[in-house]
């Protein structure tokens, strides 16, 4: 099997969602592996909009696929600035392009901190090849 790739320019989850940005807002997905162990995505739902506050570690929406039902976890805590609205209709979009189109929320961080603790590249790259 194909190595799953792993964006340079993202941090990442233990639960295989990833996070990039700044201090003004951070865009949350999930990761290339997750979507190869999620295979295709039937349904998006997404529990959190516009103004509502994330906590990390807490769920804020499930993902479906042909295989099982997945949460969502916020992988850091603040501000829910922008929901992915296009999920709703074509939850493909993660299969297609999990790294751009298939973003889910965009979050104004509450500390950069919970961005910086979160995995590096390398460190998530070390994560899948355990699991592998």
């Amino acid at each position: 099997m194909a190595k799953a790739e792993v964006k340079s320019d993202r941090r990442y989850t233990k639960d295989h969602e990833w996070a990039m940005g700044d201090a003004k807002e951070v865009v949350v997905g999930v990761s290339a592996y997750a979507v190869e162990q999620l295979g295709d995505i039937t349904l998006v739902n997404i529990d959190v909009k516009e103004g509502d506050e994330v906590k990390a570690g807490k769920s804020f929406g499930t993902v479906e696929s042909v295989k099982t039902l997945a949460d969502l976890f916020a992988p850091l805590s603040g501000k829910v600035l922008r929901v992915n609205e296009s999920l709703m209709d074509a939850p493909e979009q993660i299969n297609q392009d999990c790294y751009a189109k298939g973003w889910l929320i965009a979050i104004k961080p509450a500390a950069m901190a919970e961005y910086q603790a979160l995995l590096d590249p390398k460190a998530y790259d070390e994560l899948v090849a355990a699991e592998h």
